[in-house]
């Protein structure tokens, strides 16, 4: 799930303003300033996950920034994460057939919003198993 969380991410970019002055890599901002993080390029920084670019689902994606960080981490993470550990295997136990309609290509996915996601995700099954 981690790895997921990861290489998906749930929101795209986020915001903070500077409490004091904070010099970073020769780039000073000032108290106030508000600076635009994005958190798709954390998840894909080399120095902090190996091969970035590729889905591990055996990687120890720890260290992300899904939901954030510090005092303004998202309260329902731990939530959300028995949810995915609960639903996924509940899914594809249910429906072991369960699989995409379309080319994975053809997924819509959701680049108009802040939250990312998918528009429609068409599924099908063989009804007879």
């Amino acid at each position: 799930m981690e790895e997921l969380l990861r290489y998906l991410t749930i929101t795209h970019t986020g915001a903070r303003a500077a409490l004091a002055d904070v010099e970073r890599d020769g780039h000073l901002v000032k108290a106030g300033e508000t600076v635009t993080i994005s958190v798709q390029a954390a998840h894909r920084d080399p120095e902090k996950f190996a091969d970035p670019d590729t889905l591990d689902l055996r990687r120890q994606a720890t260290g992300h920034l899904a939901f954030g960080h510090g005092v303004h981490q998202c309260l329902g993470q731990q939530l959300a994460r028995v949810e995915m550990r609960v639903a996924f295997p509940a899914l594809f136990t249910r429906f072991p057939p369960l699989r995409l309609a379309v080319p994975d290509e053809d997924v819509p996915l959701r680049h108009d919003a802040n939250i990312y996601g998918v528009h429609r995700l068409p599924v099908t099954w063989d009804h007879e198993h």
